[in-house]
């Protein structure tokens, strides 16, 4: 497998950049797009219609997710901290988002029979409306370059399995190299991020091992 050899800066790593997208309802760099309508293709010839939920998110959107949430929480009393580990059961820190990137997709089969939330596991197995696209997808999308984030492995910590989550490695890999080369703590109190002010060195290295690395090991660089 062939990576990009190209420099990211700081901003297009916390989603602050302006990366040149492709995409109809959805956003991905050049070669993730032409990647993922190739695979969209060939998945359409067996009758399943891939359809992105959610692609590119800059910094800006995923702030307000979490400002909304932890507002919410400390409003119910929750401390700052207990307030932070509830947000990061489901969603990610601003600015240390994969979908920043423009190479990570949610996707779901548009063919499929489903109502209701789409994003749920059980919608992948069984009889979920959705097994046959997870079935597709394990057998043929690493040929597109794309790879299952958050695994169904029991030992994994960090994000909870995401069978609709997909990376596009080629790019992905050497953005997440370039991305651990980031202060972390540092970045997120300086684009002063709500309750950023109670990270300690323990929760950044907790979540960067467990949020940020616990992933496919195909997806380490």
């Amino acid at each position: 497998m062939a990576f990009a050899s190209q420099t990211y800066t700081t901003k297009e790593l916390i989603g602050k950049g302006n990366p040149v997208v492709f995409g109809n309802g959805f956003s991905l760099r050049k070669e993730a797009y032409d990647a993922f309508i190739q695979m969209r293709s060939a998945a359409a010839k067996e009758g399943i219609a891939i359809h992105v939920v959610s692609s590119y998110r800059n910094y800006a959107h995923q702030n307000r997710i979490w400002e909304r949430k932890f507002k919410r929480y400390t409003k119910q009393g929750l401390t700052p901290l207990k307030a932070i580990e509830k947000i990061i059961a489901y969603s990610t820190i601003p600015g240390t988002s994969r979908h920043h990137w423009a190479t990570d997709i949610d996707i779901i089969d548009r063919n499929a029979n489903y109502s209701g939330d789409v994003l749920v596991p059980d919608k992948f197995h069984g009889d979920g409306p959705f097994c046959k696209l997870r079935e597709w997808l394990e057998k043929n999308a690493e040929t597109y370059g794309f790879y299952i984030v958050y695994t169904d492995n029991a030992q994994r910590k960090g994000f909870k399995y995401e069978p609709w989550h997909y990376s596009y490695a080629p790019l992905s890999k050497p953005m997440l190299s370039a991305y651990r080369k980031l202060h972390l703590k540092e970045m997120l109190q300086a684009e002063k991020l709500m309750g950023s002010e109670h990270f300690n060195e323990k929760f950044i290295n907790s979540y960067i091992d467990e949020n940020i690395l616990d992933i496919n090991p195909v997806l380490l660089s």
